[in-house]
């Protein structure tokens, strides 16, 4: 409903139709696929005796949720180069972010996610499992799907390079444009923090769980721990 709202609202008000409003649709829709391809199988699943997941079904949540989440860091990148454009050519912004920009910079998120997605999907899903079949987790996630495989798994060196490459650099890009806003004056601050305060707030806590759930050590990973995080 929430995300639902956001997307009607900037749909219908006029004065929302701004690229900052733009891309803030695109986020809520992608929150909105992902809440809809986890919840209803979670909340089945801890209702009732029956916990399964057909095989194909978690193929497609996985492929699903590992090309928004890729999506949703490319696009907090895109988002924060919104945000240093507003801030630091507040009279050139209609035309440095033209609709035709705002497509192409969404385009190219979605296409980034949904790539890294069907390379990483694959490789996950053909690790041999030996007959092992219970995920230690709500949802087909990569880290307890590949904790099945009865391979050492540290020779599929491509998964942590995709990985690294959607946490680290959309993540490094984020804070170098923060970085080079116009801060050193107290208007300037105020002016900063009104207009990227909320982008940092969701930056620090969707990278936060990102990192700690797929780049901190197995052998320091608490399951419950874990499994509370990836929820948030």
């Amino acid at each position: 409903m929430g995300n639902g709202t956001i997307i009607l609202v900037s749909r219908l008000d006029p004065q929302l139709h701004i690229p900052m409003y733009f891309f803030l649709t695109h986020l809520s829709f992608i929150d909105l696929i992902h809440v809809t391809c986890v919840s209803p199988q979670m909340l089945v699943s801890l209702s009732g005796p029956d916990k399964s997941i057909r095989f194909v079904g978690c193929v497609v949540q996985l492929l699903l949720t590992l090309g928004l989440g890729g999506t949703e860091c490319v696009l907090l990148a895109m988002m924060a180069y919104d945000r240093y454009v507003a801030v630091c050519q507040p009279l050139h912004y209609v035309t440095l972010m033209p609709p035709q920009l705002c497509w192409a910079l969404a385009g190219i998120s979605w296409f980034l996610g949904f790539s890294n997605s069907l390379i990483h999907t694959p490789i996950t899903m053909t690790l041999p499992r030996c007959g092992h079949h219970r995920i230690n987790h709500f949802s087909c996630e990569t880290p307890p799907v590949m904790e099945l495989a009865c391979v050492d798994t540290t020779n599929y060196k491509e998964i942590m390079i995709l990985s690294s490459i959607f946490l680290v650099f959309p993540l490094s890009l984020t804070l170098v444009l923060m970085d080079l806003l116009p801060i050193k004056t107290s208007g300037g601050r105020q002016k900063a923090l009104g207009t990227c305060g909320s982008h940092l707030m969701v930056v620090s806590i969707f990278y936060s769980t990102l990192i700690y759930v797929y780049m901190t050590p197995k052998s320091k990973l608490s399951h419950d721990v874990t499994k509370f995080v990836a929820l948030l």
